[in-house]
């Protein structure tokens, strides 16, 4: 660990940075009983797997240019963006009828729709 350190930043950095992120998110959506981190958890999670997905297409990072995927992570970071987005925007809208009509946004207190 001590000679990731003294190294100039490379792929391994981007990789530790994205696991971290990931794990963080998993955690976060784990542990969470509030309905606004659980989706802040997904973020992470989104943005830890973006990390990765840059790295691994950027040729600045990669030690042989024909090796990387080019810019196709770039894509797949940009189509996860937009994913995000998108879930983002239907999950407040869920989170906010949720609320009006329990006037909590405990996911513990979601069970009506069990059979």
């Amino acid at each position: 660990m001590l000679s990731l350190l003294s190294e100039p930043v490379g792929l391994s950095h981007y990789l530790i940075v994205g696991a971290v992120m990931f794990v963080s998110g998993a955690v976060c959506m784990a542990t969470k009983r509030n309905a606004l981190g659980v989706l802040m958890g997904i973020e992470l999670v989104l943005n830890g797997a973006n990390v990765n997905f840059v790295a691994f297409g950027s040729d600045f990072l990669a030690r042989n240019p024909n090796y990387g995927i080019g810019l196709d992570g770039h894509v797949i970071a940009l189509f996860v963006i937009v994913l995000a987005a998108a879930e983002a925007a239907v999950a407040l809208a869920i989170v906010l009828n949720f609320y009006n009509n329990h006037a909590t946004i405990d996911v513990d207190k979601a069970d009506e729709l069990k059979g």
